[in-house]
C-alpha cells in the first residue's frame, strides 16, 4: 500500500500551530510526506493568498527550519487537495523543496472540508483584516456548522480550542449544535456585528465569484451588492461583464433598479447597461439650466440690486411676455395699420 494514501491517527495540535516557531518540533504526529506536484489548491479557494514581504519571510523561515506545521489536504482523485497550508506549499516550493510533510483527512464532507479552510485561515489573520468576500465566507461557513445537525462535534471543538483568535473562537462552532439560539446573533457576538451586517455578509456568500471581487474592489457597494445577490447566475455574470467594460460602479440605487427589473421580466443587456452607465437615471424631459450672460444683467441691472430681485423682476418679465403671447389677435386692427402704411 501506498505510504502516502495511509490514514494515520492525527492531533490536531500538530496540524494548527504556528508556521513561524524559533525550532521545530521533536517529531510531527501522524504527518506523511508528499510530493508538492501531488498537490491542488482547495477549489474556489476564498483567501488570498500571500505576497511580498510576509510571503518572502514565510519562505525565509522554511529555508531555514523547513515547514514546521504539516499542511492539511484530503484526496483528490489522483492528486491530493489542500485545506489548509496553501501558503506554507507556495513558499516550500519557492524554497526549492520537493515534499512537504502532510496530513491527510479521510471522510470529511463538503461542509467540514471548507470549514477546516475557513478556521485554519481565521488562526493565522485577523477577521477586521479580511476583504469583504473573505467575512462573507467565513461567517457564511459558521452559520450553515452551527444550523447543520451533521457536522462532527469534535472537529469543530478540536479547530476551536486551537484558535490563534481566542475573542473569535467561542463555543459557537460546538455547543450550538445542539441548542436552538439564533444563529445571526450568535455569529454577531463572535465577530462583534450586529445581526443586519451578518445578515448582508451572508447575502454577499451568495454572490459569484467576480461579483465579490468587485464588492473587494469598490467597484461595487457592500449594500449594492446584497441586492444583486437575488439575481440569477446568468444575470450576475452579465453585470459583471458590464461593469468590466470600463470604470463603471454600481450603488444602492442602480443596484435595487437593477433587481426591479429582474423582478419585472424587463431585465436585459440593454437595460442592465443603461442603468450602470446612469443613463436610465437621467430625465431626459428636463429642462437644462440656463445662464444669463453678464452683459445682458449689466444692461437691465444695476449691480447694488441682490440676486432674488433680479430673479423675481425675470420672472414677472416672462409671465407678462408669455401672457401677451396667448392674447388674441385683432385682426381689424392689424388690416387698419396696413392700410395707413
Amino acid at each position: 500500500m501506498d505510504k502516502s494514501t495511509t490514514k494515520k491517527t492525527e492531533s490536531f495540535a500538530s496540524i494548527f500551530g504556528d508556521d513561524f516557531s524559533e525550532s521545530p518540533p521533536d517529531k510531527m504526529d501522524g504527518a506523511t510526506e508528499l510530493k508538492l506536484e501531488q498537490l491542488v489548491p482547495f477549489h474556489n479557494h476564498p483567501f488570498k493568498l500571500y505576497e511580498g514581504e510576509r510571503f518572502n519571510d514565510m519562505v525565509e523561515s522554511i529555508r531555514n527550519y523547513g515547514v514546521i506545521v504539516p499542511i492539511v489536504v484530503q484526496k483528490k482523485g489522483l492528486k491530493f487537495e489542500i485545506l489548509s497550508g496553501h501558503n506554507r506549499a507556495n513558499a516550500a516550493k519557492e524554497a526549492g523543496l520537493e515534499s512537504i510533510p502532510t496530513v491527510i483527512k479521510d471522510g470529511l464532507t463538503k461542509e467540514e472540508a471548507i470549514l477546516i479552510v475557513t478556521e485554519t485561515n481565521l488562526m493565522q489573520r485577523s477577521f477586521s483584516d479580511l476583504a469583504h468576500s473573505e467575512r462573507a465566507t467565513v461567517i457564511a461557513t459558521r452559520h450553515d456548522a452551527i444550523k447543520s445537525q451533521g457536522v462532527r462535534t469534535d472537529l469543530l471543538g478540536e479547530i476551536e480550542k486551537l484558535s490563534k483568535a481566542p475573542n473569535l473562537a467561542t463555543k459557537s462552532t460546538s455547543a450550538p449544535l445542539g441548542q436552538k439560539l439564533d444563529s445571526r446573533v450568535q455569529i454577531g457576538d463572535e465577530f462583534n456585528l450586529s445581526r443586519n451586517s451578518i445578515a448582508r455578509y451572508l447575502r454577499i456568500s451568495k454572490l459569484t465569484e467576480p461579483l465579490k471581487q468587485q464588492v473587494d474592489e469598490g467597484k461595487i457597494a457592500m449594500r449594492a451588492g446584497v441586492d444583486l445577490s437575488y439575481l440569477s447566475t446568468e444575470n450576475q455574470e452579465m453585470i459583471d461583464a458590464i461593469v468590466s467594460e470600463d470604470t463603471f460602479k454600481v450603488d444602492m440605487k442602480k443596484a435595487s433598479m437593477i433587481r426591479n427589473f429582474e423582478d419585472e421580466g424587463k431585465l436585459n443587456w440593454k437595460t442592465a447597461k443603461a442603468i450602470i452607465t446612469g443613463e436610465a437615471m437621467k430625465d431626459h424631459n428636463k429642462q437644462k439650466p440656463i445662464k444669463l450672460k453678464p452683459k445682458i444683467i449689466s444692461r437691465f441691472f444695476s449691480p447694488s440690486q441682490k440676486q432674488k430681485d433680479i430673479e423675481n423682476i425675470i420672472e414677472k418679465a416672462l409671465e407678462m411676455y408669455f401672457q401677451k403671447q396667448q392674447e388674441p389677435i385683432d385682426m381689424d386692427e392689424e388690416e387698419g395699420d396696413e392700410m395707413l402704411g
